[in-house]
């Protein structure tokens, strides 16, 4: 009798458990989803619309006044266009150099590996602000201000995603290499047909952090991106915030367009994006 009790004690303190759980949860989501759905909502209204009080989820005469102004007005399409091509361009070649000194990382064995990526690991403790400077001097030197090259080499290669691939191919065994460098490959050839295919859900993970943090990127197209045709999206879109008046609506709009590609590609890539953070870091 007592262990019964005792029985429905636990499932009940477990039941309890779990309703706080998932009422913690759903708070965080409502606290996160909410401010984008105001801006979508937002970017249907009119101009009176936006600052009605009590203000509404829901607009009351829905318009795209704001999107058809966003690119007849703006040209948003040459800004989504640059955006596109420096982000595409900076994840394939992230994804490119980052595999390679993962893969000689995990699975060559040379003098000072280790060492060499300790120092890499330790420069992830400097603040991307102060290098700035001296990334803008170099690029003015090469002549590479105000061109897609300027952005896209600083950023062709990141240490984080060393990291992230090195872990990832340290859970692959060894026995497949060996078993592909007595089959004659060379060492080329068994890193891209024998460890590449294999780390597809880390080198998804890592293209949509490449590509996330290349198309919200606001600091680096701002200092070298000269001439406004050259803008890309963030820069664009926070020149739609006047001096003295700024057009919400307008700027909502804009930040809906910025925000949709990157939501496609995570929801297009998730599940290999799971599977690449639960399984990396699994081997030391």
């Amino acid at each position: 009798m007592n262990s019964l009790t005792d029985s429905k004690k636990y499932k009940l303190v477990r039941w309890v458990e779990r309703f706080w759980l998932h009422l913690a949860l759903l708070l965080g989501l409502v606290l996160t989803i909410a401010p984008f759905l105001w801006m979508v909502s937002t970017s249907f209204k009119s101009g009176e619309g936006i600052f009605s009080y009590p203000p509404r989820w829901i607009p009351k005469d829905p318009t795209l006044d704001w999107y058809l102004q966003l690119f007849r007005d703006v040209d948003f399409l040459l800004h989504f266009r640059n955006s596109l091509i420096i982000s595409v361009s900076t994840t394939i070649f992230n994804l490119f150099f980052c595999s390679l000194a993962g893969y000689a990382f995990a699975k060559l064995r040379f003098l000072g590996r280790d060492r060499i990526f300790t120092f890499l690991m330790a420069t992830l403790m400097i603040p991307g602000q102060i290098t700035m400077i001296p990334v803008f001097l170099f690029l003015r030197q090469l002549g590479l201000l105000n061109s897609y090259w300027g952005l896209i080499l600083p950023a062709s290669v990141g240490v984080f995603g060393i990291f992230l691939i090195r872990q990832f191919m340290m859970t692959i065994p060894n026995d497949l290499i060996e078993a592909a460098r007595i089959d004659g490959c060379s060492e080329f050839r068994i890193y891209w047909n024998v460890v590449l295919p294999l780390c597809k859900p880390v080198l998804a993970t890592l293209g949509i952090f490449t590509f996330m943090g290349s198309w919200n990127d606001f600091l680096m197209p701002l200092i070298v991106m000269i001439g406004e045709e050259r803008y890309t999206l963030p820069v664009a879109l926070a020149n739609l915030s006047g001096q003295y008046a700024t057009k919400f609506g307008l700027l909502m709009a804009g930040s809906v367009v910025v925000v949709i590609p990157v939501i496609l590609i995570f929801v297009l890539a998730q599940k290999y994006v799971i599977r690449g953070i639960a399984t990396t870091g699994l081997k030391e």
